[in-house]
């Protein structure tokens, strides 16, 4: 546990962990899609570690792409609100398309998403995920490949901010803002 000013923070999952995870997670997908072509959706900004980690683990012909959506603005808390920033640059008709998110916490962002993407006719549609939340879930959405599940704290590091601060630590932590 470490105390830095203005919160106390504990790995919760650690760099070797998350390592570990995440090629067991790219063995599973290699396996799931043998002879097809995938498409890697990272869902910026988040999702970056994950996604570069993951995408070296996965053993296929594979294509990334990007897109920023937002519920949160600079806010701890979902607005509900979802909107998307920058969309895709190539078309999934006929694709095997894998959504690539950091966390699934109240999964209005990803239930919100693989509804917007499922319009476009993808060849299959799926949700790999380094962390799932499922405690704070308001709409029903599973996530198919999920590395973790945590508890309802506040989560940072590996992609994870606080107000896009501690995206940087190459481990998963909880703060506990002090008030």
């Amino acid at each position: 546990m470490s105390t830095r000013g203005d919160f106390t923070s504990e790995v919760l999952i650690t760099r070797e962990q998350l390592a570990q995870r995440v090629k067991e997670l790219g063995k599973q997908i290699t396996e799931d899609y043998k002879g097809e072509q995938l498409l890697l959706v990272g869902i910026l900004k988040g999702s970056v570690p994950f996604m570069a980690d993951l995408m070296r683990e996965i053993d296929l012909d594979l294509a990334i792409d990007f897109m920023s959506v937002s519920s949160y603005g600079s806010s701890t808390k979902s607005s509900g609100v979802v909107r998307i920033i920058k969309d895709l640059d190539t078309g999934i008709e006929g694709k095997n398309v894998l959504i690539v998110e950091d966390i699934i916490d109240t999964g209005l962002t990803l239930h919100y998403l693989k509804n917007y993407l499922s319009g476009r006719q993808p060849k299959s549609l799926k949700i790999c995920s380094i962390l799932d939340k499922p405690s704070r879930r308001k709409v029903e959405i599973e996530g198919d490949y999920i590395g973790f599940t945590v508890e309802d704290k506040y989560i940072v590091g590996y992609g994870l901010d606080m107000d896009q601060h501690y995206r940087n630590l190459p481990y998963i932590s909880w703060i506990r803002v002090k008030e």
